[in-house]
């Protein structure tokens, strides 16, 4: 959506990049209490290879306690035996990002010739799924939502494939690029999509975890949410690129070019983890997490939504003051998330 950060980056960070990276986790393991997750994001982390892996993974699990966990976000395709080894051996978990059923997959996740990927991909997580630690490693899949699909079938394909749980996503949009297959600011093709996963999920026996859901559902149960983008939180989401660059969420690169740049740059072989966090520009991002809208603030289902993922508040006249984009679905969402729990709540008092 515009972003060409990509285009000034190496390929793979340096060892002195990783060395100074570890160095900087192993100061902040010490001096924050709290335990924090490290994610293995891109591009595609399975293009290091067996070896650049094996030492970044050592690096990192020499200074991150096993209760840290490592995961990894990956398309599936280079997955094999011999990666998995390693990722066991480091105790780094594996998502694999699938749409659905071929005819759905290949709709958007292609190669640069334009090829679907779906065979490679369910190849791939079949490999993950038969390994010997497959309990531990696979920690399921990732799912961006086409709107104009069945949601019932998306969910059954899934579960076809043993999936241990699935999370899905909003496409990337916002006030000034509407996302794909959303009609208007105040349509709700998303939020029934949900709905209709709802019903879906909720009838079955043995379902398959949907933590979307999962976590909408324990809000408004009192319970606290686990991702990003839900209820009134403060995730203090970093990204170290390949250079040691020390970057915002890197969602944000679908608002405008050069969005996920701090005013000041900063590099991990510069300065600390520890001592970035309490810089007035990393409060700030933090604070972006919060929405400002008169909307979001004078609703009374902030507390479950909590105004949605920041790069979907964007609007190019005013840049984050304003509702997500998917305000409606949620809106809608929630309603019938509410209905759902009244009417157990009705039929097991």
């Amino acid at each position: 959506m515009g972003d060409d950060n990509w285009k000034q980056l190496q390929k793979f960070m340096s060892p002195e990049t990783i060395l100074a990276l570890c160095d900087s986790l192993k100061d902040f393991v010490a001096n924050q209490k709290k335990c924090f997750s490290v994610v293995l994001h891109g591009g595609e982390p399975f293009l290091l290879g067996a070896k650049k892996l094996d030492y970044l993974l050592d690096k990192l699990r020499e200074v991150l306690p096993e209760n840290y966990p490592i995961s990894i976000q990956t398309n599936g395709i280079l997955i094999t035996n011999e990666i998995l080894d390693i990722c066991s051996k480091y105790h780094s978990s594996i998502a694999v990002s699938i749409d659905g059923p071929e005819h759905l997959h290949n709709k958007y996740r292609v190669t640069h010739k334009d090829t679907g990927t779906f065979k490679e991909v369910v190849d791939g997580f079949n490999v993950l799924t038969q390994h010997p630690d497959a309990a531990f490693l696979n920690a399921g899949l990732l799912a961006v939502i086409d709107p104009h699909s069945d949601a019932s079938e998306v969910y059954h394909f899934f579960k076809s494939l043993n999936a241990p749980s699935v999370d899905f996503l909003y496409k990337d949009g916002n006030h000034s690029k509407l996302p794909i297959n959303k009609s208007s600011i105040d349509s709700t093709e998303y939020g029934e999509w949900m709905v209709a996963l709802l019903e879906t999920y909720i009838t079955d026996d043995k379902p398959i975890q949907i933590r979307v859901l999962d976590d909408m559902l324990k809000v408004l149960l009192g319970g606290n949410v686990s991702k990003e983008g839900l209820g009134i939180t403060d995730f203090a989401i970093v990204i170290i690129d390949t250079d040691g660059t020390i970057m915002k969420n890197d969602t944000l690169k679908s608002t405008y070019n050069g969005a996920d740049k701090f005013q000041k740059p900063f590099n991990i072989k510069d300065i600390k983890l520890g001592d970035f966090l309490k810089t007035e520009e990393f409060k700030v991002y933090q604070q972006m997490q919060r929405p400002t809208s008169k909307k979001c603030l004078s609703c009374p289902e902030l507390h479950v939504c909590g105004g949605g993922m920041i790069l979907n508040r964007w609007k190019d006249e005013n840049g984050f003051e304003n509702p997500s984009v998917y305000c409606s679905d949620q809106l809608y969402l929630i309603k019938n998330l509410r209905k759902t729990i009244a009417k157990f709540t009705t039929a097991y008092a």
